[in-house]
């Protein structure tokens, strides 16, 4: 069960994760207007924040996209002042709402300009990376599988294997749709990823040999094809990299608001 805080710090995390970079190109402009609607000005920020935006999901920077933009300001304030008259205005959930919506874009500016003031070091990342990678030992299995449902199945399969059949042939059979048109490949894999029978049973094979006797899991029965191993390793330092600055920032910021609470006067 989640206590309190710890909840609250998973729901910080989230904020922080979910929560879109405020994407500008340069400083707001200066207050000027793009429209006036209904004598109601739009200003030049507020097209800028939103034109940004379009560019940062993938939008060509063009006239036509500027006027776009406009065109959906100029309905959005439309819509804006009919609400405003409206009851919904004044709805407690709907006043909640814009209220949480303003604490949203609130937090992320912060977040994002204190994870900027505090920056993640190089030095401080590879220390993570050692760690992890001191963690990362074993053994990794290339294996192909074949999976049915009665033992009898599986062990016809065997005797198949056994007068010549081709694995990857019989494997069409199989009731995997993940691995069945790619000959029951699996892929490289710990074989902590695998349900306990089936890593057993792959940890005691030998390079291209498949268990005589059929593997019983959950999922049914099992012929299992071993086609190499190798020592256990962590990726590059660079594949990691997102990761760990992405875990780092967080970790920063949870302390940071770890340190706020601890000062904080709450009745």
């Amino acid at each position: 069960m989640h206590t309190p805080k710890k909840l609250a710090a998973a729901l910080l995390a989230a904020t922080l994760l979910s929560l879109p970079a405020v994407a500008a190109d340069k400083a707001p402009a200066k207050a000027a207007a793009v429209a006036t609607v209904n004598g109601v000005a739009i200003p030049q920020n507020v097209f800028d924040t939103f034109y940004a935006e379009q560019k940062s999901q993938g939008m060509a920077d063009s006239d036509d996209l500027k006027n776009a933009v406009r065109e959906e300001l100029i309905r959005r304030e439309l819509l804006l002042q009919e609400a405003k008259k409206s009851a919904v205005a004044k709805d407690p959930t709907v006043v909640a709402q814009v209220e949480l919506a303003r604490q949203a874009v609130l937090i992320r500016a912060f977040i994002q300009d204190y994870v900027r003031r505090n920056p993640i070091s190089e030095a401080q990342l590879k220390a993570e990376y050692d760690v992890l990678k001191s963690q990362i030992s074993g053994t990794e299995y290339k294996a192909r599988h074949i999976l049915v449902d009665k033992e009898e199945e599986a062990k016809t399969i065997v005797g198949n294997l056994k007068k010549g059949g081709k694995f990857e042939e019989l494997a069409k059979q199989s009731k995997d749709p993940g691995s069945k048109d790619n000959g029951g490949d699996l892929g490289w894999s710990a074989a902590s990823n695998y349900v306990p029978p089936f890593a057993e049973a792959v940890s005691k094979l030998e390079k291209g040999k498949f268990t005589e006797t059929p593997v019983k899991t959950q999922f049914g029965w099992h012929v299992i094809l071993l086609e190499d191993s190798r020592p256990l390793e962590a990726p590059p330092f660079d594949a990691l990299k997102p990761q760990l600055e992405q875990r780092a920032n967080q970790q920063l910021v949870q302390r940071m608001v770890e340190e706020l609470r601890a000062k904080a006067k709450v009745n």
